[in-house]
């Protein structure tokens, strides 16, 4: 397998649990030839899961956690499913399973995943209700590299929107999926074209360590 970020176009296995809303930005980004990347493989421990119907079957791979003897026998399997497409860069994008250490170290340093707050801020489940719950005046989405450590990998960029004093869950969490959306195919296409790298805890960006994440702009774009 080629170094990840060296091909034309770069090979991203999708790792999704439920509708694929990310994984649909991400098609439809390649489609309009905007991010040149070829999702080679899709994964996911629901095999009911909306996102697998994205692509054609031969690239769909589901298994229920269930069936296996333990975790590690479920992330065994799954890390072999993903190493067999070769890909470049494995992306999270709604994959709600926790990865063990084993899958995290077989994929390291080309291991995505798109969190919906502003991390460090609200790790784990129920983001918006945190965010409200804590009065934050700004919420938002994080890409950022996957560590053992539950979302405390090193945060590439960041997409925000203001808190709206009427807000709740559920409006909160509609108002930032299309920000969340265009965040994730901005952060893939740094990783894409190579610009892209972490380096122990660090991500890297053009080869200079990025000192805070990149933010999003009202055009899709990325800046410091």
């Amino acid at each position: 397998m080629a170094p990840h970020g060296t091909r034309a176009t770069a090979r991203l296995a999708v790792l999704a649990s439920g509708r694929g809303s990310n994984l649909k930005a991400l098609l439809d980004a390649i489609a309009a030839g905007s991010l040149p990347a070829e999702v080679v493989g899709v994964f996911s421990d629901k095999p009911a899961a909306a996102a697998l119907t994205m692509v054609p079957e031969a690239r769909r791979w589901s298994a229920r956690p269930r069936d296996y003897a333990d975790r590690e026998a479920f992330d065994a399997a799954l890390a072999d499913a993903v190493a067999a497409v070769s890909p470049d860069w494995v992306v999270c994008a709604g994959y709600m399973r926790i990865l063990g250490t084993g899958f995290i170290a077989r994929f390291a340093g080309r291991l995505l995943n798109i969190h919906p707050s502003l991390l460090p801020r609200h790790r784990g489940l129920h983001t918006h209700a945190s965010a409200l719950d804590a009065g934050d005046a700004e919420h938002g989405a994080s890409v950022h590299f996957v560590t053992p450590e539950l979302d405390a990998g090193a945060v590439i960029a960041q997409a925000r929107l203001p808190v709206r004093a009427d807000d709740t869950p559920d409006t909160l969490a509609e108002r930032l999926l299309p920000l969340e959306h265009r965040l994730l195919v901005a952060a893939v296409g740094l990783a894409a074209t190579g610009r892209l790298a972490e380096r122990g805890d660090k991500a890297w960006l053009d080869g200079q360590e990025l000192f805070s994440p990149l933010c999003l702009d009202c055009s899709g774009k990325l800046g410091a």
